[in-house]
């Protein structure tokens, strides 16, 4: 099956989503990496093709900015080894509005303390941002940390969660 992408706008800027057909593979920050050229020849003479997952992904991506999303319900397709994918798997565990230490997220797969920085390694290699939520992941001081999406889209991420966990007062 061959990949479709899609390109979204959102309060963090562009976003291209990735699908092999079955599952999000991806969600890129601009600016993209630049499509192969036969991807390239081929989205000029067609639209993209709109899978089932990307669909729902742009959905449940517009529902979370929105503040109406917490949680993601998408089939994922991540490349990575087998760490990794503990890793991206504990950062799926780490509920909306709350942030987590990468330390902590060694204690959680039962490794070492030491074995904070591959955890950092295996966070920055997430290809699935926001839905994979990668972002709140902290040092252990609490300070942010580094984004492959940039510091601004982390702030901005962890404040949206913020400002939409808090109850409405009326």
């Amino acid at each position: 099956m061959t990949s479709s992408w899609l390109d979204v706008q959102s309060p963090i800027g562009p976003l291209r989503l990735w699908s092999d057909g079955v599952g999000i593979n991806a969600i890129e920050f601009s600016p993209f990496r630049q499509l192969p050229a036969n991807a390239r020849v081929a989205q000029a003479h067609a639209p993209a093709m709109l899978t089932p997952a990307l669909a729902s992904a742009q959905e449940q991506l517009a529902d979370y900015f929105a503040g109406r999303r917490r949680d993601f319900d998408l089939p994922l397709a991540p490349a990575g080894t087998q760490f990794r994918q503990r890793v991206w798997a504990a950062l799926r565990q780490v509920p909306y509005a709350q942030t987590v230490s990468y330390c902590e997220i060694a204690r959680r797969l039962g490794l070492p303390p030491g074995a904070s920085r591959a955890v950092g390694s295996a966070n920055g290699a997430n290809p699935i941002p926001i839905v994979v939520p990668c972002h709140r992941v902290v040092g252990s001081d609490g300070s942010l940390t580094g984004y492959a999406g940039g510091m601004g889209r982390k702030r901005l991420l962890l404040d949206l969660e913020s400002a939409a966990a808090k109850p409405a007062l009326f």
